[in-house]
């Protein structure tokens, strides 16, 4: 029997992890991390940048998740960062660099209370909040193409951070 999200044994957790888009503001993308935000159980999901989170073609692929997930829209990325270095936060940034390491190759540390920083669909992530970063990471690509979908790498880099803190 299929099962579904009435009848799965999936326990509800919340992981100690907030996921910062450096002015991701394609539509479908931003339903699509709400929605993954809440299947991986972020913390906070937090917009930067001209864009208004909630509309008509984010909630097609949202799939009402807008609604569960906490989430808020900051207008200073670098305060907002820097904020979270102060509270304890270690601040992550996917994003292919000369000095990124692989995802892989990082270990979070038990309850390690994390900031995963996402960037620009088209231009990555602002020079100045890598340099805020504790480490940079990429995904290691086999193909011709040496990037992929925002959406999918968060996916990856989440569940590789939630197998991890489990």
């Amino acid at each position: 029997m299929q099962l579904n999200h009435y009848n799965t044994s999936f326990k509800e957790q919340t992981f100690p992890i907030i996921v910062i888009c450096d002015n991701v503001t394609n539509a479908p993308n931003v339903g699509s991390l709400f929605r993954i935000c809440d299947a991986f159980g972020v913390e906070q999901l937090v917009f930067c940048g001209d864009v208004n989170p909630i509309s008509r073609k984010m909630t097609k692929t949202s799939r009402a998740t807008e609604k569960v997930v906490n989430y808020k829209v900051v207008t200073d990325l670098k305060t907002q960062v820097l904020q979270l270095k102060k509270e304890g936060y270690t601040i992550l940034c996917l994003e292919i660099t000369s000095n990124s390491k692989s995802i892989h190759e990082y270990k979070l540390q038990k309850n390690q209370k994390t900031v995963l920083i996402i960037g620009d669909e088209n231009f990555g992530i602002h020079e100045d909040i890598l340099e805020l970063s504790s480490a940079i990471l990429h995904i290691n690509m086999f193909g011709q193409n040496s990037s992929m979908n925002v959406v999918q790498a968060t996916n990856i880099a989440l569940y590789e951070f939630t197998k991890q803190l489990q």
